[in-house]
């Protein structure tokens, strides 16, 4: 997805994006007020380059070209962990993959809070062992049972078993860690298609949000 910036300006109880702010409301007409009360706020993309997310939990389309610029929800995602220098360690039918491009447009879920020194500087060690097990040669691998997500939430709950902590499930490390950032990724898409088509995108604000 192209970085043009997504705008959010409040006028008549919405909130209005855009590309570029306008001079005056789309909803009434009237000039928007001047200074920071009008001021248009840039939407942060919830996209990264995963190259440069060290030791992170990444998602992107199955196929790395496509990006999300056209992302339905409906296609694969495929799903790769960071090594301390962004290279990005994968599991497909072919095995093991260290890929060096490919992921330069991801959801990125850091996986090591900077406090955790020695876990830091064993990453790179744990993950190429952990990468190297029978586990993942090219003939284990299942499309349902034994894939991607398999092989790098193996890797999380290897490093949970490490730390002394209980491992996580599938069902709940895609709630409380995958489900958030999808859900704002799927808002930012939606904004993108939406200006794609027409110069603005209105959406009324709750009624405690409501502000002219």
């Amino acid at each position: 997805m192209a970085e043009v910036a997504i705008l959010r300006v409040v006028h008549c109880g919405s909130a209005i994006f855009c590309r570029r702010a306008p001079p005056r409301c789309p909803v009434c007409g009237r000039p928007l007020p001047s200074g920071l009360r009008g001021a248009p706020l840039r939407v942060p993309t919830p996209f990264r380059h995963g190259h440069r997310q060290p030791r992170s939990f990444l998602l992107r389309p199955a196929a790395p070209h496509d990006g999300f610029r056209d992302y339905d929800g409906n296609s694969d995602l495929h799903v790769g962990i960071t090594n301390s220098n962004g290279v990005v360690y994968n599991y497909d039918e072919e095995g093991i993959h260290k890929d060096e491009t490919g992921w330069e447009q991801c959801i990125s879920i850091p996986l090591v809070q900077p406090d955790m020194f020695e876990l830091l500087e064993q990453w790179d060690k744990l993950l190429e062992e952990f990468s190297v097990r029978e586990a993942w040669l090219p003939h284990r691998y299942d499309e349902e049972a034994h894939n991607c997500y398999t092989y790098a939430l193996a890797f999380v709950n290897s490093i949970l078993t490490t730390l002394g902590k209980q491992q996580m499930s599938k069902s709940e490390f895609t709630e409380k860690f995958v489900i958030p950032h999808t859900r704002r990724a799927s808002k930012y898409i939606t904004l993108h298609q939406e200006l794609t088509a027409k110069e603005f995108y209105i959406v009324p604000l709750p009624e405690q949000e409501k502000q002219c």
